[in-house]
């Protein structure tokens, strides 16, 4: 689906918010509020953190281009809050949003559904003794990744490598979420593949292999240094990139998601069997980030891109009015 500009009305770009990830979201709005006025959106910036989301209202915005990552952005309560509005929005909806901001739900639901994800281990807020924590490279060897559940951009994030390490990782990780998600490492190629569209219409986008030095694709390597290698096309033989979209698209199929949505992957270096980490609702837009990387792989620009997911907008309710 493609935007026609002038039909869009005015544009609020949300960004900013009150997240973790507050300065990554003020990256990839930028470069979205730029992409969409340089085509023509009336488009202006939108903090929550800094106005009422009432203002949406009052100031007259037809849609809004969600660009917030991590908590009140990403997880439901600003789609939430659209919905009562009445104001159409991009990406996916309250009950997709809010599941896939919970990494534990989320892999719960793949389990369930027979898609592979790495084994978990979840240490809620009052099963963190000692004896607990002690347990889990019992249960799911070593290495292991231990991180908050409800966060993203490798916030709070640890690579266990001993057990003498199990209870600083937890600490770390509790700074960020009362419960924690211990996940089985895999080792192997760590990759991401991009949805767009919804419905019958969504489609994978080419696969992005990542190479970041010594294996620490993590905050700093992803958005601040130019030490992490990007390959799209990835390079993988064409049965693994399409199982990787296919794998991914039948999840973002199964968890509700709408109009883009990226996966992360890892590759299993033994058996090259893919697993589903995570889905992104609201995926970075930042120089650094995959999605347009891998919409430029298809002959999609920055702009286009925008004009593409923001053409998208809606609500759940698709009877509500303003």
């Amino acid at each position: 689906m493609k935007a026609d500009p002038p039909s869009l009305g005015k544009v609020a770009v949300l960004f900013g918010g009150s997240s973790a990830e507050r300065e990554i979201s003020i990256m990839s709005g930028t470069g979205v509020l730029a992409a969409l006025r340089s085509c023509g959106v009336d488009a202006e910036a939108f903090d929550p953190a800094e106005r009422e989301l009432t203002d949406l209202s009052r100031g007259g915005f037809a849609c809004c281009f969600i660009v917030l990552h991590g908590r009140h952005g990403e997880d439901g309560t600003v789609q939430g809050a659209l919905e009562l509005l009445g104001i159409p929005y991009t990406g996916s909806g309250v009950m997709a949003s809010s599941l896939l901001m919970d990494k534990v739900m989320t892999k719960r639901i793949l389990q369930a559904e027979g898609l592979p994800t790495p084994r978990f281990v979840r240490l809620s807020a009052d099963h963190q003794s000692r004896a607990e924590i002690e347990v889990v490279p019992d249960l799911l060897g070593l290495p292991l990744i231990v991180k908050p559940p409800r966060e993203g951009s490798s916030i709070g994030l640890s690579k266990v490598v001993s057990c003498s390490q199990m209870d600083q990782a937890v600490a770390l990780s509790v700074r960020y979420d009362p419960d924690v998600l211990c996940e089985e490492f895999i080792e192997g190629d760590e990759v991401t593949c991009a949805v767009l569209g919804t419905g019958s219409e969504a489609v994978a986008l080419p696969v992005v292999r990542i190479a970041a030095p010594d294996g620490a694709y993590d905050y700093q390597n992803k958005y601040f240094t130019d030490e992490v290698k990007y390959f799209c096309p990835s390079g993988l033989p064409k049965s693994e990139e399409e199982e990787i979209q296919r794998i991914t698209l039948e999840a973002y199929h199964l968890l509700g998601c709408r109009g883009w949505g990226r996966a992360d992957v890892i590759i299993r270096g033994s058996d090259r069997k893919p697993f589903l980490l995570e889905m992104n609702t609201s995926p970075g837009m930042t120089s650094h980030s995959l999605v347009p990387m891998s919409a430029r792989a298809a002959g999609i620009s920055y702009e286009e891109l925008c004009l593409r997911v923001l053409a998208s907008a809606t609500l759940d309710s698709r009877w509500a009015t303003k």
